[in-house]
């Protein structure tokens, strides 16, 4: 079996994995993504898998960064210390174990409520800002996925430009 099939195999694996990952955070996500797509662009090292590899990468960057910039913009001005996240990503870890698939979410909203009604002593403050938080978290980790299944769908198109043109 020639290279180039096997790179484009584990290339395709690899981006279902980070694309997963976008959402579930115990997968490897974007960052997989860069690399997966930066490997299999310089494996290929044809036109096809530079020029589409290039632009699955820019979207891959452009979501990655903007899910980041969102999440972290409201939580500046939800003004939620860094104890309070520290928190609701020790219960994510617990919320893990202790409820399957859906612990994580779980677990992270919980704790967040929870460090925040213990710093600002208000529940309907602390739910303001928790839900507000999460809210942005939610809507950054949509863009993040997006980006990576277009990146994904661009790989696609430059596997079959690739292939077709060799």
């Amino acid at each position: 079996m020639d290279i180039t099939i096997i790179a484009t195999i584990v290339a395709g694996l690899l981006l279902l994995v980070a694309t997963l990952g976008t959402v579930y955070p115990i997968l490897p996500g974007s960052w997989l993504a860069l690399g997966t797509l930066l490997a299999w662009a310089w494996i290929l090292g044809s036109t096809a898998s530079w020029t589409m590899g290039a632009i699955a990468m820019v979207f891959v960057a452009v979501g990655w960064s903007a899910s980041a910039v969102l999440t972290g913009r409201n939580l500046k001005q939800q003004q939620i210390p860094h104890g309070s996240i520290l928190v609701a990503l020790v219960a994510a870890v617990v919320g893990m174990f202790v409820i399957p698939v859906v612990g994580l979410f779980v677990g992270f909203g919980a704790g967040l409520l929870g460090a925040e009604m213990l710093r600002r002593k208000d529940f309907k403050a602390a739910l303001r800002s928790s839900a507000s938080a999460l809210k942005a978290t939610g809507i950054g980790i949509l863009i993040e996925f997006g980006c990576a299944a277009l990146a994904t769908s661009l790989w696609v198109i430059g596997v079959i430009w690739h292939f077709v043109a060799n």
